[in-house]
This record gives structure tokens, C-alpha cells and sequence, in this order.
């Protein structure tokens, strides 16, 4: 038997019919903060456009896929379902927003690092292998 994912005792169902004022004393302080001062310097002019994005990509007037630079934007319950491309600095990842991400950051699931995978060591890597001769 699936359990079905709840957060703070709401279903995903109900969360999406609660509005962001309903929905701040739910989540974490960090993000209380942001959103309380969403009028001011939280929603950006970036974020004011994401936002009309995904309402267009809701109703389906939006052709192609979500692309986004901002990846301090807190994912609300409106996004879930959504697929959108992350930047995480070289290129776009692509994120499918689900219920368990609501009050954590795009950020967090677009990685900008990588594993650092080092080829074998050349002539002048070191001072010894500099007098090593080519043939």
C-alpha cells in the first residue's frame, strides 16, 4: 500500500486551494521570512515573470519548456506538477516539481557542481616530468 505524501497534515490537493497568506504558517522560518516580504525585495521582477509563466504553462497556453535563471524562487503548491529547466550555470537541468518539494528552493535540485574527474597527469605536471624526454 502507497502512502499517500502529506505535508503538515494537508493533502497536495488541499494545499493548492490555499492562498500564499494561508500557506506561510506552514513552512519553515527561512521561508516565512522571504515570503512575508514578497511585496517588497522578495518577488523581483524575475520572479514576478516566473510566476506569470506558470500560470500560463497551467492553463496551457504556454508552448515549450519553463526556462529559469532563478533559482532562489520557493516552490509553492501552485507549481507541482510543473516540469521546468533550472540554470545551474553552464546549462539548464530539468526539474519535475513534485508535492515533497513545496517551501524548498529551485535551487536545490538544479546541482552547479560536479565530481571532479582528472585525466592522467601530462608532461610539466610536475618539475620531475619536465626533463622527461617525448621521444
Amino acid at each position: 500500500m502507497v502512502r499517500e505524501f502529506k505535508f503538515k497534515g494537508h493533502s497536495p490537493e488541499q494545499l493548492q486551494t490555499l492562498s500564499v497568506e494561508a500557506l506561510i504558517p506552514l513552512l519553515n522560518a527561512r521561508q516565512r521570512r522571504s515570503l512575508d516580504e514578497r511585496v517588497g525585495t522578495y518577488m523581483n521582477d524575475e520572479k514576478r515573470k516566473l510566476r506569470e509563466e506558470i500560470k500560463l504553462a497551467r492553463e496551457g497556453k504556454l508552448k515549450g519548456d519553463l526556462k529559469t535563471h532563478v533559482r532562489d524562487m520557493i516552490i509553492l503548491p501552485d507549481m507541482i506538477g510543473l516540469s521546468l529547466k533550472v540554470h545551474n550555470g553552464k546549462e539548464f537541468s530539468a526539474v519535475n516539481i513534485r508535492p515533497e518539494m513545496i517551501g524548498h528552493y529551485l535551487g536545490e535540485y538544479a546541482i552547479t557542481n560536479r565530481r571532479v574527474q582528472h585525466g592522467a597527469p601530462g608532461v610539466g605536471s610536475s618539475r620531475s616530468s619536465l626533463y622527461v624526454p617525448l621521444k
